[in-house]
């Protein structure tokens, strides 16, 4: 099978003799048995080139498959046996990365001490290809991406204000009343549409004001300055809700909670470091009480992709 292969990746029997070390009419024998064992030709031979038949086209496609998936798991197997290496090269959010990656990142290093850790927090979307990041860490509806995705946890949403700004401005007691205050929104992650839960389902209210930024710091930040209202995760605003600094409102409209999920380029084989890492965090935020990577009790909308995306959005 793989004589063959090479056969049809180099177009030479001589060139796969020479790499194989054999001679000539031996790469020949041993293709006519392949071929006389199968009861079909598989090449077209003249004095200048090979092609493939269409029972050779089919099977050279089945064959690399097989090989590929042989390689990944020799790959795998020697793997379970070597100390993992390398540098992981990490984009997260800077809210999130800073209360939940960071500590996590300590455990993980204490574990896998043959892998360092490049961590970039930012607010932005990296290009995972084009800035050389091996996994990301994202929020919300995927966009479209040549990503494989992995949901990792959740975060419940919550409306907030501060108590002065709710003191001058009156406290909305529907979704609907939102439309009368400032609301801070995301540049990127929510834009200007929220989304809520009442007994009839799922209501989408259109907001407006005059304050927007990329970064969940900021936003609540400006929340906390009586700026306006915001619908936050509330791993972002937990300790100022218990502290009284912010107040959650329209509690009973509760949308529904924030996907959170690791994504990583689709490449036949997904280096080890990034497969340890995404089962690592992934295991420690069952433990975390504000993440919850158990399945949605609500079905979950496919996500928008393009042909030949990996989309993992159960595991």
């Amino acid at each position: 099978m793989k004589l063959f292969v090479r056969i049809v990746e180099t177009g030479s029997f001589s060139a796969v003799a020479r790499e194989l070390d054999m001679l000539q009419p031996s790469v020949s024998k041993h293709m006519n048995m392949l071929e006389q064992s199968l009861g079909v030709r598989l090449l077209n031979r003249t004095t200048r080139k090979i092609s493939l038949t269409d029972a050779g086209r089919e099977y050279f496609e089945r064959c690399q498959r097989i090989i590929d998936d042989v390689n990944e798991l020799e790959t795998e197997v020697l793997g379970l046996q070597n100390k993992p290496t390398g540098t992981l090269r990490i984009s997260s959010p800077v809210a999130f990365g800073q209360i939940y990656m960071l500590p996590l990142l300590l455990s993980f290093r204490n574990q896998f001490s043959g892998i360092g850790i490049d961590i970039s927090l930012d607010d932005r979307y990296a290009d995972l290809v084009q800035e050389g990041f091996d996994v990301a860490i994202r929020f919300g509806e995927l966009e479209d991406s040549q990503l494989v995705a992995r949901h990792i946890g959740s975060s419940a949403r919550v409306c907030v204000a501060s108590a002065s700004y709710l003191s001058k401005n009156g406290t909305p007691q529907t979704p609907n009343e939102l439309k009368n205050h400032n609301c801070i929104t995301y540049t990127h992650l929510f834009s200007s549409v929220w989304p809520f839960r009442d007994a009839k389902g799922l209501v989408s209210i259109k907001v407006a004001g005059n304050f927007r930024a990329n970064s969940g710091y900021a936003i609540r930040d400006a929340v906390m300055n009586d700026v306006g209202i915001a619908l936050v995760p509330a791993l972002l605003v937990k300790d100022e809700i218990e502290s009284g600094t912010l107040v959650s409102i329209l509690n009973d409209y509760a949308p529904d909670p924030i996907r959170i999920t690791a994504v990583y380029p689709s490449t036949r084989l997904t280096p080890r470091k990034v497969k340890l890492f995404v089962d690592f965090i992934k295991d420690e935020f069952v433990k975390v009480p504000l993440l919850h990577p158990s399945k949605p009790s609500r079905p979950v909308p496919r996500l928008r992709s393009k042909p030949g995306v990996v989309v993992d959005v159960t595991r």
